[in-house]
């Protein structure tokens, strides 16, 4: 059994020993997953991102457990990236947790921080009221209903009412086998703060990956989250992810997503501004090189009125590679008093490489400061020139007008150790 089947969902869940109500919900999502046509570029969330040369079941759903502690991890994933040490680490290798640790402070505090299958056993309740029910749905698309049939690893985060974590959480997945559908749940009650890292990486395969996953991210009201997602995938996986977060009223989110990896990444990014008060900070970085395809597709629902939204996303690109933002700004009627602002802006450092910027305004209420802005520009051989006249060989000076392009994104990183990766990264990857 190599495909994906139903058959294939009831082993995966008796494999898990999962609860009857995780293993309904794996065969409806299935049922869905059948229903849905695979998207084409007749779609038009999907008009520039063909998936065609995608072999679904030829690389197939990961069904087995296996021994991960024989698995060598790089040392850099769920290094300390936090000015305070981490209060709960957790690295996972395809879905099998490797190391895990959570501070006595945090337990204290009533923190529940584990991957997802000790969650779904151990906090059934919880779990069962918060998974794909909010914010992602299965039926948000093909490769939802698919992630909802064969989920894989992923963290579970809860925070309970008025509890500022006491530390900062960080998780890393390596895919090791090319097969991941991690599944991230975080939960802020009312009045709760958190720090939370989640990294996702792999080496370079030849064989053809999948990673499916899906993130949500649930902030109740006076909540505060600080959410960092750095993905740096080999360049033979395909990448599908549905990311959705919920504010609520006064409530905080600072969202920070890197995106370095993959062959093909098609994710859909949203935001639900769900009460008066909320605001949501959204920071994009993106470097593309060889054929490297990255789609992503934001959207910013103003669903109440006093929200503020705040979106920028930049990238570089080399090579034959490409990249698509399409961003929408929707704001409800009578939701007044909005203040969303989108901007997108993309370097290009080769003839060859390619960036289409879309971005969109639906508003429906007559109160509102919405604008949007995007750019697509070459490198400054002026700027390059200039640096070289001063003594500073080309690939310096190069290096220091792409920093010169990132450092607006990077001032809005709150996190001086993400910011340190993703650049380090940025500089690996211009060569």
């Amino acid at each position: 059994m190599t495909g994906f089947s139903k058959e294939a969902v009831e082993k995966l869940s008796a494999v898990l020993n999962e609860p009857a109500w995780m293993r309904e919900f794996r065969l409806q999502a299935w049922e869905v997953y059948e229903k849905t046509p695979m998207p084409t570029t007749k779609d038009e969330a999907w008009r520039r991102t063909d998936i065609r040369r995608l072999k679904l079941d030829e690389i197939g759903p990961a069904l087995n457990g296996f021994d991960a502690s024989g698995v060598d991890v790089p040392a850099y994933l769920g290094e300390q990236l936090t000015a305070d040490k981490a209060g709960g680490v957790l690295v996972e290798v395809d879905g099998v947790v490797q190391h895990y640790e959570l501070s006595d402070a945090l337990k204290e505090q009533g923190v529940i921080f584990c991957d997802m299958h000790t969650a779904v056993r151990e906090h059934e309740e919880l779990v069962k009221k918060h998974f794909m029910t909010e914010a992602v749905k299965v039926t948000d698309g093909k490769f939802a209903a698919l992630h909802g049939a064969f989920w894989r690893g992923g963290v579970f985060l809860y925070v309970p009412k008025n509890v500022k974590a006491a530390a900062p959480l960080h998780s890393a997945l390596w895919s090791a086998h090319g097969k991941t559908f991690t599944h991230t749940l975080v939960v802020l009650e009312e009045g709760a703060e958190a720090i939370f890292i989640d990294e996702y990486a792999s080496g370079q395969g030849d064989a053809p990956g999948l990673h499916n996953g899906v993130i949500e991210l649930l902030v109740r009201d006076n909540a505060s989250l600080t959410y960092a997602g750095l993905q740096d995938f080999g360049q033979n996986v395909w990448q599908f992810n549905h990311e959705r977060a919920r504010v609520g009223r006064d409530a905080r989110l600072e969202w920070v997503t890197s995106m370095m990896g993959t062959r093909l990444t098609k994710a859909f990014q949203t935001v639900e501004l769900d009460k008066p008060g909320a605001w949501a900070r959204m920071s994009g970085v993106f470097f593309t090189t060889d054929r490297q395809h990255v789609d992503l597709d934001t959207q910013q629902n103003h669903n109440a009125s006093d929200t503020v939204s705040d979106l920028l996303y930049k990238g570089a690109l080399k090579g034959k590679s490409r990249s698509v933002w399409q961003g929408m700004i929707k704001v409800l009627p009578g939701s007044q008093r909005i203040d969303g602002f989108q901007a997108n802006r993309n370097l290009m450092l080769d003839r060859t490489s390619r960036a289409d910027s879309i971005p969109g305004l639906e508003i429906e209420a007559d109160d509102v400061r919405c604008t949007h802005a995007s750019t697509v520009g070459k490198l400054d051989e002026e700027e390059v020139f200039y640096l070289m006249s001063r003594g500073i060989p080309r690939h310096t000076a190069v290096q220091m007008v792409v920093q010169g392009f990132f450092d607006p994104i990077m001032a809005r990183i709150p996190i001086e150790g993400v910011r340190e990766r993703i650049f380090s990264r940025i500089l690996e990857k211009l060569g």
